[in-house]
């Protein structure tokens, strides 16, 4: 009966994870939500007969968590902004914007 639940349970940890990283476009935010799915499975498997390597697979379950939740608090290197933006390229502050030409009308 257990074994049963803890296969349904991480069975919706997969569904889940997919479900809000394609929800929220956030792949950060659906491996948390599939790490904790995961580690309530690792703790069913506690409830059915006690045996080391259980408590073992709990273990690695939970240090895993632990770890990614660390790496993934922080922002990728990558996304950090290499240099300044820039000000001041015309009157809208848009490098791209082009000025219209004005024409003189009269003669």
């Amino acid at each position: 009966m257990i074994d049963a639940l803890v296969e349904a349970v991480t069975a919706v940890a997969l569904v889940a994870g997919v479900v809000t990283a394609l929800c929220t476009g956030d792949v950060r935010v659906a491996v948390r939500v599939l790490l904790d799915l995961l580690t309530a499975a690792g703790l069913l498997r506690l409830a059915g007969e006690p045996a080391w390597g259980r408590l073992a697979a709990v273990a690695a379950i939970v240090a895993l968590r632990q770890l990614l939740a660390a790496a993934l608090s922080h922002p990728p290197p990558w996304s950090r902004r290499q240099f300044p933006p820039r000000c001041g390229d015309d009157e809208h502050g848009l490098p791209w914007a082009v000025p219209a030409k004005q024409s003189k009308a009269g003669g």
